[in-house]
């Protein structure tokens, strides 16, 4: 992967955290900070003529008050004057920063309705339009988004937002050597938060789990502490590579560090009951997902809370909410996303659907999430040699992550029995 230059060398070109946001306003121009959903979607800057962006000097902080206080702001200027194309996109970004806040992908939904309509207004407007990639991305649109990116890449070569837009598209459909072309354009020509998340999650999908929380610290210390919104974003993405190198007191420190910034941060809460299981304290773990799928039911939730309830030997309890994660995944998310797949494979439930829907993902996206999920369906409805060599696929580009190795280690073992025989 040649594309990974700057990826490696990001501290040869890192700059004083006061040059990070130095130019942030120019001639009226005003760069907000937006996000999205999933896990290529990190903090990226937009540029706007409106409003002081959330964030930034003389606007809203990013907590929850300060969102929906821009939100509210934004509506009534839309009331008052629909045709307000600077009200629309200023909020389309709070509403995507509260998609993230919540992990919540309806707020995102509202954003894309009222771009649209943005861009009905002014056709071309070039804010609108890099902030629609953002959008797809959090929609997990990503061809859309990629084309949206490139339109805008097209109109201005210079704007590093677009390079991170087509990057973290092309990341998601797994062409990983283009993603990280990309990511590295950006580094060159904007260094700062959203371009060293970037590193951070190049070098963990290469195996490098060091060098990515060095990355994603560097994303922490250059944001702004006007932006709470985001330093919980990485200090929860530093609290999962920490899990991942088991270092579990450090992965501790992170999540609090967020759930201080931003109280009751979903992804904070649910890291914090990730170290709580790995310290061996099953019952705090489950207390605490518990208390987030009150807040935020998803798929992942009622997976984990289901296992809990399994390894505790209630298997009533652990049934109702492995179904509620089938509902809460339903359609027509289940056409679209792998997560289904693999939760259902790995509990040997409805394995038929488990391949039709991983199958159905792979054909328009070729990342190793997906080719994971599809790797593990084959191997459950005994489909030994498609999952080897689905297998192979995902363990491409050196991803340590402890389910894919764990699942990756199983197919092994029964691809060298098989071939004993």
């Amino acid at each position: 992967m040649s594309a990974l230059l700057i990826i490696r060398h990001v501290s040869s070109v890192v700059p004083a955290r006061a040059w990070v946001f130095a130019g942030l306003a120019t001639a009226g121009v005003v760069a907000l900070t937006t996000a999205g959903l999933h896990h290529s979607s990190v903090p990226r800057e937009v540029m706007v003529a409106v409003a002081p962006a959330i964030g930034a000097p003389g606007g809203p902080a990013s907590s929850r008050d300060g969102l929906h206080g821009r939100v509210v702001e934004m509506e009534n200027r839309l009331r008052q004057n629909p045709g307000d194309v600077a009200a629309s996109i200023s909020l389309a970004d709070a509403l995507l920063r509260q998609a993230r806040a919540g992990n919540d992908s309806r707020p995102a939904g509202r954003a894309a309705v009222v771009l649209d309509n943005a861009l009905k207004e002014a056709p071309g407007s070039y804010d609108a339009l890099r902030l629609l990639g953002a959008v797809d991305l959090s929609l997990h649109r990503f061809r859309d988004a990629f084309d949206v990116g490139r339109r805008a890449r097209d109109m201005r070569p210079g704007d590093a937002w677009n390079y991170g837009v087509m990057g973290d598209a092309l990341l998601e459909l797994g062409d990983y050597d283009q993603a990280f072309e990309n990511f590295d354009r950006m580094m060159q020509l904007r260094p700062g938060p959203g371009a060293y998340a970037r590193v951070a999650y190049a070098r963990e999908l290469t195996g490098d789990l060091a060098g990515a929380a060095s990355a994603m610290e560097m994303a922490y210390t250059a944001s702004s502490s006007r932006d709470p919104e985001a330093q919980a974003w990485y200090s929860t993405q530093l609290g999962e590579l920490e899990l991942k190198r088991e270092r579990t007191a450090e992965a501790s420190r992170q999540f609090r560090r967020a759930l201080f910034t931003f109280p009751e941060y979903p992804l904070a809460v649910v890291g914090a009951g990730k170290v709580k299981l790995a310290e061996g304290d099953a019952a705090g773990a489950l207390a605490l997902y518990l208390d987030q799928f009150g807040r935020t039911p998803t798929l992942d939730l009622a997976w984990r809370i289901g296992d809990r309830h399994a390894a505790a030997g209630r298997a009533d309890q652990a049934e109702h909410y492995y179904q509620l994660a089938e509902d809460v995944a339903g359609p027509p998310t289940a056409q679209t996303e792998a997560a289904l797949a693999l939760f259902l494979a790995d509990h040997d439930r409805k394995l038929d659907l488990a391949i039709d829907i991983a199958q159905r993902v792979a054909a328009t996206r070729h990342d190793i999430a997906t080719e994971h999920a599809l790797a593990w369906a084959y191997y459950k409805a005994g489909r030994r040699s498609e999952a080897a060599s689905t297998m192979t696929r995902a363990l491409r580009t050196g991803w340590r992550d402890p389910d894919l190795l764990a699942h990756a280690a199983v197919v092994d073992a029964a691809s060298k029995s098989a071939l004993r025989r």
